[in-house]
């Protein structure tokens, strides 16, 4: 599908690509990974020729469609359901076609919407949508009602409905929450063309990838198999060729140590020089170098509080007068917690972090917190408004005004940035760099209880690991917020969900919310408008003797649907069997055309009377079952 070959690339003053090539398997699945600045968004914009090839040649097959996600969706008046459908340039212009086609060609038009499956399109976008994390209600919705996170997710969705030849992502989960993340790592999968996805998320490229592409020192080397498997065979490519390294140094000594013995010696003055000559044809080796990941610091409390450090009962919070976000929440904390918060965004995880850090004030109910409990929040929106004339030097001034100059750049020096970058402003440090300083400097004082809202968004895959370590390193407690399913399985020992405007434990652990969310998003996309009625899995009663489940209701409902899903498709047999008459299109084409659109209305009843159907027959048997 995609074939670069000796791909040579300068710009801002250092090489990207140095001689690189690589060869993509057609409708490969493909994890693009690599430090953070080595070039692989650069690559990207190579791919879709927004960048000049210094030399080389990147190929595709003629004709490809690539798409990408490059920015939020504009602001526009137009629905969120014709947005997404517009994406699919092909159907918007075979349907634009159908008002002005010659009668004799409108046949040849509905062939070809036949074709590409157009009918299906609303139902597949609204699937998309469900997925990412929109309701029923939002498709009607214009563009300008939604913020530029939720415009992202449109844009998002809009590559994914357009299925080009090939799909490139660039960090696609760092929008998304954790649920998002999960069905866009289902979907990958299960996505019909190439894909080529940046992403430092482990759990997306070992579930989602089946090759990936490793950026470093300027060359391209495809592996096969998902992240843990890529890991692996790297390990043992560079301990063969430490292996080797060894072996070539070992002969190189051996001969030098003849020829420096015996060049003097005429009776061995031939083999010394054939020796000279065999040293000059081994191959250059050089020492294989793994690049050093600082790691984070993370102090823990000197003393513990006795517990508990916060407890609610009965409590509600919101913002001034408005109604509460989350309210009726029955909560414990102790220093040893290790919470995972889940949940959609917008169910009020920040709200809690908020209240947790003692910045937002409870409107009903009681809550306990330690007055002396030190909290180290961390949030996204502390990034965004770091002021970019700052320097990492002059923040920490600030932070320690009574410690020495030394003391400070040491300080730096821990949290991972060298003294090049101490006095660096940070509109030039990377985001990586940014969320290493604030992520040390929050936790700089061995805070009691950690709160992290969404912490890896600019880490890459051994920052994240980094992280990790400190976090199992750390004694206090723990409140995490976060779409990397890895980190989450690995940090948090309790969970609690966000959902029906509260906050409870969630009685499983990351499988069965995976579960959840997946089974959440199937429903979804038969019929949107029951999303809002799954709840969360909850705990497995004791056995008992089933009481009976009267049935004649769920049975009236699925008759009713399955008449209602005949009476659809006979009207949509109706129009097909008119619109099959090739007198239609020449003898009265404003007909043919109003056909045309009765046809999609008829269409779009059939896929809701289906989905109606099919859930009335699902409650029906359900019940039948518990009777």
């Amino acid at each position: 599908m995609l074939q670069i070959q000796n791909l040579v690339f300068d710009a801002w003053g250092r090489r990207f690509f140095d001689g690189a090539s690589v060869s993509l398997p057609r409708d490969s699945k493909v994890g693009l990974v690599g430090r953070n600045g080595v070039g692989k968004t650069t690559l990207f914009k190579l791919i879709r020729g927004e960048l000049v090839l210094g030399s080389g040649e990147i190929g595709m097959p003629k004709a490809a469609r690539i798409g990408s996600v490059d920015q939020e969706h504009p602001a526009t008046a137009v629905s969120l359901i014709d947005t997404v459908l517009a994406a699919d340039e092909r159907r918007a212009n075979l349907i634009a076609e159908l008002d002005t086609a010659e009668p004799e060609h409108l046949g040849e038009v509905y062939a070809r919407l036949s074709e590409i499956d157009a009918d299906r399109a609303p139902s597949r976008a609204a699937e998309i949508l469900a997925g990412l994390g929109f309701t029923n209600a939002d498709l009607a919705r214009p563009m300008s009602e939604f913020s530029g996170g939720w415009r992202m997710r449109v844009a998002l969705a809009a590559a994914l409905f357009a299925e080009p030849d090939l799909l490139l992502l660039d960090e696609p989960t760092n929008y998304l929450d954790l649920e998002g993340a999960l069905w866009l790592e289902a979907r990958l999968r299960k996505y019909p063309y190439t894909a080529m996805v940046i992403s430092h998320d482990r759990e997306l490229l070992n579930n989602s990838v089946n090759h990936i592409l490793h950026l470093a020192d300027g060359k391209l080397e495809i592996y096969a198999g998902g992240y843990d498997d890529f890991e692996r065979q790297r390990a043992e490519k560079m301990r063969l060729a430490e292996a080797m390294r060894g072996k070539i140094e070992a002969k190189r000594a051996h001969m030098q140590a003849f020829v420096d013995r015996f060049r003097a010696k005429a009776s061995k003055a031939t083999q010394a020089q054939s020796r000279l000559k065999m040293l000059a044809k081994l191959p250059p080796v050089t020492a294989t170098i793994e690049d050093r990941t600082l790691p984070f610091t993370l102090p823990s409390p000197e003393r513990p509080l006795a517990p508990p450090l916060i407890r609610v009962e009965g409590v509600s919070v919101g913002y001034g007068d408005g109604p509460p976000v989350l309210r009726g929440m029955n909560l414990r904390l102790d220093i040893d917690d290790r919470i995972g918060l889940l949940g959609v965004n917008g169910a009020g995880k920040s709200t809690f972090a908020k209240m947790a850090a003692g910045a937002l004030p409870i409107s009903h109910g009681h809550m306990h917190r330690d007055r002396r409990m030190r909290v180290g929040w961390f949030h996204q929106h502390q990034i965004e408004a770091m002021d970019p004339t700052d320097t990492p030097l002059e923040i920490i001034r600030r932070a320690l005004p009574e410690a020495s100059e030394a003391a400070r750049r040491s300080k730096l020096a821990q949290f991972g940035l060298p003294a090049l970058k101490v006095e660096t402003t940070v509109a030039n440090l990377s985001g990586g760099e940014r969320a290493r300083l604030l992520l040390n400097m929050v936790a700089m004082e061995r805070p009691h209880l950690l709160i992290l809202d969404e912490p890896t968004n600019h880490l890459d895959i051994d920052s994240r690991r980094a992280l990790l370590d400190a976090l199992n390193d750390y004694d206090g407690a723990v409140i995490l917020i976060t779409h990397d399913r890895s980190l989450m399985e690995l940090v948090a020992d309790r969970l609690w969900l966000a959902a029906d405007g509260t906050i409870a434990p969630f009685d499983g652990d990351m499988e069965d919310y995976a579960r959840f969310v997946l089974d959440r998003a199937r429903v979804a996309a038969r019929a949107p408008s029951q999303i809002a009625a799954i709840e969360p899995p909850a705990p497995a009663p004791a056995p008992q003797r089933k009481p009976k489940v009267p049935t004649g209701t769920a049975r009236r409902r699925a008759e009713a649907a399955e008449a209602a899903l005949a009476r659809a498709h006979a009207a949509l047999k109706d129009i097909d069997t008119a619109l099959a008459d090739p007198g239609v299109f020449t003898g009265d084409p404003a007909r043919a055309a109003a056909l045309g659109r009765q046809r999609n209305d008829a269409q779009g009843k059939v896929d809701s009377a289906e989905a109606e159907w099919l859930a009335a027959h699902e409650a029906y048997e359900a019940l039948k079952v518990d009777g």
